[in-house]
């Protein structure tokens, strides 16, 4: 069925594209297959009318006119459906080749590369390879989740989700609410960030820790997208990167490299423990709590309290 609707739209794009003078629903019925086939007048304009919104919608330009005995007609003018000339030069075309590569171990590898072979057929100057190599460092971004692709349509087509998330410092996943707003990657990891429904709030979600699928819900946001919705600065909050204290932790050694690599000094205890002190903003208990029993707060206080909290958290399931 999606071939015959996909052949059905062509059809009927030919038609308006083709025609020299607005064609009405009668015309268009009797030149085009699908709709000879149609069973009822009210099964043909049920089909007419959402083949003309899907036209719309893929971006072709549908005139409706009204001639002097009233009849409607519909015509696809070759000049609102031209695009103008598109003109890169070397630097340009470098910069889109290296987007290009960033995609290439990505799900979105197959648009980008046809997208740039859009280009080079529209005026990507022939001595500029896109894939060219541009220095020592190889620029990529994994996407190994499976839940990006779904998200990311959700972004473009502004469509609240439904999914599974499972919390730093929670056993059980819970349901979210969310109206996406934007996807970014940092530190190799990729992020959602939207408005929480069932909290009321704007809230980022690190993509790892969805299960399950992804499912649409509804249509139409309830809060307007902001103009700048700022990932990185909020994920670097939470995460702690945006410390004006520091901490003192007690670690089992060989262990928590990633702490060992934000410690502003470490000092050996003996008996297979170090001591490490290290920045401490938003967040930092809930990354601690990943460690588990290889991890002792001692101060401050109300951070070591926060941990003792989660872990009791979890450990009542």
């Amino acid at each position: 069925m999606a071939i015959a609707k996909a052949e059905r739209l062509m059809n009927l794009a030919l038609c308006l594209l083709g025609a020299r003078r607005p064609l009405s629903k009668r015309e268009l019925r009797g030149s085009i297959e699908a709709y000879l086939e149609a069973g009822s007048d009210d099964s043909f304009n049920r089909m007419f009318e959402r083949d003309k919104d899907d036209l719309r919608e893929l971006g072709l330009v549908i005139d409706t006119v009204e001639n002097l005995d009233g009849e409607v007609g519909y015509l696809a003018r070759r000049d609102s459906n031209r695009l103008p000339p598109i003109t890169l030069d070397a630097e340009e075309a470098a910069a889109l080749g290296l987007a290009a590569k960033v995609w290439q171990q990505a799900r979105l590898a197959g648009a980008a590369s046809g997208a740039l072979q859009k280009l080079r057929a529209a005026g990507l100057p022939e001595d500029v390879d896109p894939y060219e190599a541009h220095g020592a460092l190889e620029p990529r971004i994994p996407v190994h989740e499976a839940a990006f692709e779904p998200l990311m349509l959700a972004c473009r087509d502004r469509r609240p989700v439904l999914f599974e998330y499972r919390k730093a410092s929670a056993v059980h996943p819970e349901p979210r609410h969310v109206e996406p707003w934007a996807l970014e990657c940092w530190r190799g990891h990729w992020y959602l960030a939207g408005f929480d429904r069932d909290r009321g709030a704007e809230r980022v979600f690190r993509l790892s820790r969805i299960t399950g699928r992804v499912r649409s819900r509804g249509t139409g946001f309830t809060v307007p997208v902001p103009d700048v919705v700022t990932v990185r600065e909020t994920v670097a909050s939470w995460a702690g990167e945006i410390a004006d204290r520091s901490a003192l932790i007690r670690l089992r050694s060989g262990s928590g490299y990633p702490l060992r690599a934000k410690a502003t000094s470490v000092r050996e205890l003996g008996g297979g423990w170090d001591e490490l002190e290290i920045p401490y903003g938003h967040g930092l208990d809930a990354w601690l709590v990943e460690f588990g029993p290889d991890v002792v707060v001692l101060e401050p206080a109300e951070l070591r309290a926060d941990v003792v909290d989660r872990l009791r958290a979890v450990a009542k399931g």
